[in-house]
């Protein structure tokens, strides 16, 4: 049996569009496995620095967000847990996308 495998991989084009059809199937998503309002969690992996740690954060600021924090066994990237209680999916997709202009942010 031959595990040597050839994998091509593209990039997927960054538009807008491609962002709103994201954004629009995963909002019937979460309709379709989340019932709101209730307790949501957000999962987080970044490149460990406090600085990074600070704009996430900060996203969540003035809410009553509990974080829990885990580093990677190089101690190289942290990942965040957050705890908020939510509304609606459309707040959860509009933390998701102020997260997403953190650069190195890994979404869960």
């Amino acid at each position: 049996m031959n595990n040597n495998r050839d994998y091509t991989f593209e990039e997927i084009p960054d538009s807008s569009h491609n962002e709103q059809d994201f954004y629009a199937k995963f909002r019937e998503r979460l309709d379709d496995v989340q019932k709101f309002p209730a307790d949501y969690l957000f999962k987080f992996i970044y490149p460990s620095n406090e600085e990074t740690m600070k704009r996430i954060k900060d996203v969540f600021a003035g809410t009553n967000a509990e974080y829990e924090y885990k580093a990677s066994a190089n101690r190289k990237y942290t990942s965040i847990s957050i705890k908020l209680y939510i509304i609606d999916a459309d707040t959860v997709i509009n933390y998701y996308k102020e997260v997403a202009k953190i650069e190195g942010v890994i979404m869960l």
